[in-house]
């Protein structure tokens, strides 16, 4: 199958970057090298180009019914401009997908999907739709975004519109005028724990802003952010990647989103998720740093002290803020607690690690 290609491939080329296959488009890894591109995001400010992510328009009176019977979170609590971070269970106890849901007003509401989802949740949202007959439209190839990540974020954009970016609360939007851009979908979320915007921009206008968001950038030292990065800034926070952390297996009881769980409707199996509410998880996803050193990668074992196996690493990385190596991963619920003592098994070694509660980096 042939790779997509994202609006600002060739930008991306031209700016050396490593490329490699993900979700089944040719994306930058990395620029100069995930450390230094994971501290300028933590410090200061880096753009992450990912305009494979999907986007599905879902508009019309019967909208909001839709979205309430596909997602977990309670869609009906939202205000205009306000966004929500959601996941669309299956039929099984697992998790089809998680997403970020926005309301526009009471008839038009954007999802945001991840890009390995996308044809299987249009497919699954269609399936439902078909007795609701709200109006959805995949737009996925039509949108570029920009994830502007960092302290420094704020005042760098705020240079490109009129908009009063600080006014703009955390997981809120606006549409409006930023770096010659038209209609761009300014949204206070990301996926690194360290403030900032994604821009969602129609794909003719990707390059004028781009170029415009660097120069604006260029006292504040910004720089392009590979997927590289962006997994360990995730990873330091405690972010469910879909895929490891999360998948069609795992209930978002065990994965500690109950949180955006809410029994308050009827939705996609939630009776069986309600009853497993009520009856208690076996297993839950946990957040840990080692204790020795050692890196610790998705399926290594996790052993309790006699060297029973208690469950399985899902994501694990060297963290460029501790320098440690941190994971995420499930384990039997007798061993869920922050201070925990766990083992990594490592091939013949068994590393010493602890539970921690998430974040695990807190700055």
């Amino acid at each position: 199958m042939e790779l997509k290609k994202i609006a600002l491939n060739d930008v991306h080329e031209k700016l050396g970057a490593k490329m490699m296959p993900f979700a089944g488009y040719n994306m930058p890894v990395r620029y100069s090298s995930d450390i230094e591109e994971h501290k300028t995001v933590r410090e200061g400010v880096g753009v992450f180009d990912v305009s494979h992510m999907g986007e599905f328009w879902v508009e019309g009176p019967k909208a909001i019914e839709l979205i309430q019977k596909v997602t977990s979170n309670d869609a009906s609590k939202l205000v205009d401009g306000q966004a929500q971070y959601s996941c669309l269970p299956n039929e099984k106890g697992g998790i089809v997908d998680d997403l970020i849901v926005y309301r526009f007003n009471e008839e038009k509401y954007l999802l945001v999907v991840n890009a390995s989802n996308i044809e299987k949740d249009f497919e699954h949202i269609s399936k439902y739709n078909e007795a609701i007959g709200a109006e959805l439209k995949d737009v996925s190839d039509d949108y570029s975004l920009f994830a502007v990540q960092g302290p420094k974020a704020t005042e760098v954009l705020q240079k490109l519109t009129e908009v009063d970016l600080s006014a703009i609360k955390f997981y809120h939007f606006t549409v409006g005028s930023i770096g010659g851009a038209n209609d761009v979908i300014i949204s206070a979320t990301g996926y690194t724990g360290s403030g900032g915007f994604e821009l969602y921009v129609k794909n003719d206008l990707a390059l004028p802003l781009w170029d415009a968001i660097f120069k604006a950038g260029e006292e504040a030292d910004i720089k392009p952010i590979g997927l590289g990065a962006r997994d360990t800034l995730r990873l330091e926070k405690g972010y469910c990647l879909y895929g490891n952390d999360i998948d069609e297996t795992t209930s978002p009881l065990e994965a500690g989103l109950g949180w955006i769980t809410k029994f308050t409707k009827d939705f996609v199996n939630s009776e069986n998720l309600k009853k497993q509410k009520e009856e208690g998880v076996d297993r839950k996803l946990v957040g840990f740093i080692l204790e020795e050193k050692g890196i610790p990668r998705k399926d290594y074992p996790i052993e309790d002290a006699d060297g029973n196996q208690i469950g399985m690493v899902t994501s694990g990385s060297q963290s460029p803020m501790l320098e440690k190596g941190i994971g995420l991963g499930y384990v039997k619920k007798e061993f869920a607690s922050p201070g925990t003592e766990i083992y990594i098994a490592i091939r013949k070694r068994k590393l010493k690690a602890k539970v921690e509660k998430l974040p695990l980096y807190k700055g």
